[in-house]
């Protein structure tokens, strides 16, 4: 029976354990540059035992930045920026993971303790794209529908934001496709109302993540693990539903994806989501069981044994931590005491691990 601190297999790339820290935006860069706070959020976190360790949502162009501040990789010197956290996560055992992504309609947004209304172009913002011109809500900026020159070139972008990422050293690539952000905008009828090919129907509507998954698989080396995170529902009435999303992860299972990372809602403002501990699990378990592929669960995991639970009945192969990261960088350590299991701790702070603990020795120089 798995548990939460047994390795996993991800093609060529072998998991520590099954606990990923997962995305979260730090609102903290200068034109879309990692910095000294990027190495030691996420230096941390490995020195705390994570298996996975992934950046927030990196934008594949510089339009595709949720607020001015959001972390990037459009360029050589954002993937340059980004390779000594790369190096130091990898030196502690840790595997790297990247999470990219576009903002779609949702972008040119101020940072979340900032408020919530559209910045313009002229005090520093842009104007978005979407599949659609609707805005995400009355304050937000109204989008500019995307044409399919604009469509191909956000694919091409998502391919040379995933060949960077490779070259810096990760050896995890996530498309972020969930929250509302341009991909999720494609999937959903409430947000997609076109008529050609990336629109109306179900096949249209998930047109492009196929496009981009199949994009960014082709420059990835065989050996890395591809890894899509979806909104498994929109919580709204004929919105994206979790049946639209097994059958999406049979065919992003077909296209190359490693892992399914299931999240939920998003889209629009005004969903009544039932959140607590472990509301997103059930979708991750159903995806797991009905498309046949692995996936990740998120969303209100702060305990150990509820961790350990997922893991050991299957409902899903990695759990994702946000929040209780921020409240705990070395919430494996301790999770690894609590349920009896061998965690290894870092040389340095091996003092002051429990007794039984082992040294790590699994780094990668």
């Amino acid at each position: 029976m798995p548990h939460l601190f047994e390795p996993l297999q991800l093609r060529g790339i072998t998991l520590p354990n099954r606990i990923g820290v997962s995305p979260m935006c730090e609102y903290s860069c200068q034109e879309g540059l990692a910095n000294e706070w990027h190495f030691v959020h996420l230096g941390s976190r490995a020195v705390g035992g994570a298996g996975l360790v992934m950046t927030e949502a990196a934008a594949v162009s510089p339009d595709a930045r949720i607020s001015p501040q959001d972390l990037g990789i459009w360029s050589d010197a954002h993937a340059e920026a980004l390779a000594p956290t790369v190096r130091f996560i990898r030196h502690q055992g840790s595997v790297a993971g990247i999470q990219l992504a576009h903002a779609g309609r949702k972008a040119s947004t101020p940072r979340p303790w900032e408020g919530t209304d559209c910045i313009a172009p002229n005090a520093g913002g842009w104007q978005p794209v979407a599949p659609s011109p609707l805005p995400f809500a009355p304050n937000y900026c109204p989008p500019r529908q995307m044409t399919q020159a604009d469509i191909a070139a956000a694919c091409r972008d998502f391919g040379a934001a995933a060949a960077r990422a490779v070259r810096a050293g990760f050896q995890v690539i996530e498309i972020h496709a969930a929250h509302g952000y341009l991909i999720h905008e494609f999937l959903s009828p409430l947000s997609n109302q076109r008529t050609d090919d990336y629109g109306g129907s179900f096949r249209g509507r998930i047109r492009f993540l196929r496009e981009v998954t199949t994009e960014v698989r082709r420059v990835m080396p065989d050996k890395l693990p591809l890894s899509v995170r979806i909104s498994a529902t929109d919580w709204v009435e004929d919105g994206w539903a979790i049946e639209d999303s097994i059958s999406l992860a049979k065919l992003l299972k077909n296209d190359g994806a490693d892992l399914i990372d299931c999240s939920s809602g998003g889209l629009v403002p005004d969903a009544k989501i039932p959140v607590g501990p472990g509301y997103q699990t059930e979708f991750a378990e159903r995806i797991r069981r009905e498309a046949v592929v692995k996936t990740a669960a998120v969303g209100m995991i702060t305990s150990a044994a509820q961790a350990d639970h997922i893991i050991r009945t299957h409902q899903a192969d990695v759990v994702l931590l946000a929040r209780e990261f921020l409240r705990d960088p070395y919430w494996p350590l301790h999770a690894a005491q609590e349920l009896h299991q061998t965690a290894h701790w870092p040389v340095q702070y091996l003092r002051a691990a429990p007794k039984g603990s082992l040294a790590r020795t699994d780094r990668e120089d």
